[in-house]
């Protein structure tokens, strides 16, 4: 485990993203055998669909003959995609079988068949170089589908470069000043915070706030467990960043004393803000979110609340997303400075850079 604090400016607003690297597609509820979805993974259009026997394929969302959108075509035969255009037939591996008028298929009739895993509730694709696609490799969000946590999420088309969202999750401050009515609160800047870089090569950012009053997302919670529950709280914020795009966020409340910061938080709540971000381009991103908790796991009631005010609390961070990226098209010579607040955002770029020179990859900036 290194504990560090790195500082500079970035000069590196429109951040490229790797390709050999797993990124989420789509919910597993999304994508069928009763049709075809397109989305575009990493700059790559894909035509997406399930065989009859549930497996999930992701072709490139183009035919061989004229690049027509495979997305646009249907399905036949079980497991085949056939063009809109013209009528080639395409199997899961992306091999032509069929050509129309013609009973010879030209060898050479193919489209890239990208790799694809069905976890903890997504489908994961990799568009880089499919011999380095480790299933292995898949980040773990495994409250996603462990019976001891229960919850649910949306997407997010986030109009801005992926990298602008991991900044926002990798420092958490600024709940403070977009989400005042909900989950911000003074002490968030005035608490200290430790940033490390385990030894698996993710990061880690800590952060807990004391004997604090709950702000109003908070104090609903843990009444929704203790409806008798008045007072103090200690509050913590666990943030984990797994390569290239995934943030996986321990937070919760516990009465103030209780024995949360030792190891204790059976007399609070504890959640688990669930966030991987896919690029679609350099200033679009597909944001799969989900809120998972480990109480009151049987209240479907609990679990739409909780969805629908992380919801809201989300829609505040798009909006400023949005501004965010527009303001940084209008001065493409603007340079971003580093406070101490951004240490863990600094080290995901660090990450991300080291990705992107192993793929030979040119960078857009740089961080100096």
């Amino acid at each position: 485990m290194t504990e560090l604090l790195p500082t500079g400016k970035v000069t590196a607003k429109i951040f490229p993203h790797p390709l050999n690297a797993w990124y989420a597609a789509a919910w597993d509820h999304e994508v069928t055998n009763k049709g075809l979805m397109s989305r575009t993974i990493a700059g790559k259009p894909m035509a997406l669909y399930r065989t009859q026997d549930g497996r999930p394929v992701a072709l490139a969302d183009a035919c061989w003959h004229r690049l027509a959108p495979l997305s646009m075509g249907k399905l036949v035969g079980g497991d085949e995609v056939q063009c809109p255009y013209h009528g080639l037939r395409y199997n899961s591996a992306g091999r032509c079988t069929a050509m129309p008028a013609q009973e010879t298929v030209n060898p050479s009739a193919m489209v890239p068949s990208y790799p694809v895993v069905e976890r903890y509730r997504y489908l994961w694709v990799w568009p880089g170089d499919i011999t380095m696609a480790d299933p292995d490799l898949i980040p773990d969000m495994h409250q996603m589908d462990d019976p001891g946590w229960a919850g649910d999420g949306l997407t997010i088309e986030a109009p801005c470069n992926y990298q602008l969202i991991l900044d926002n999750l990798m420092d958490l401050t600024h709940e403070e000043f977009v989400h005042g009515s909900s989950i911000g609160q003074e002490e968030l800047s005035e608490s200290e915070f430790r940033t490390r870089v385990e030894d698996d090569g993710s990061v880690t950012v800590e952060r807990w706030m004391l004997d604090v009053v709950p702000p109003p997302f908070w104090r609903k919670n843990i009444r929704d467990r203790f409806p008798d529950f008045e007072g103090r709280v200690d509050r913590w914020q666990i943030i984990h960043y797994y390569a290239p795009s995934t943030i996986c966020i321990d937070v919760g409340v516990a009465p103030a004393g209780s024995g949360a910061p030792d190891g204790d938080r059976s007399h609070g709540v504890n959640g688990y803000v669930m966030n991987t971000i896919t690029p679609e381009t350099d200033r679009r991103s597909h944001y799969f979110w989900a809120f998972m908790r480990n109480y009151r796991l049987d209240s479907q009631l609990i679990t739409t609340q909780l969805r629908e005010g992380v919801r809201r609390v989300f829609a505040e961070d798009e909006a400023m997303l949005a501004a965010q990226q527009a303001a940084i098209d209008a001065n493409p010579d603007h340079e971003f400075y580093s406070l101490n607040i951004d240490a863990g955002g600094m080290w995901v770029r660090r990450i991300l850079d080291r990705m992107l020179e192993a793929e030979g990859r040119v960078l857009v900036g740089s961080q100096r």
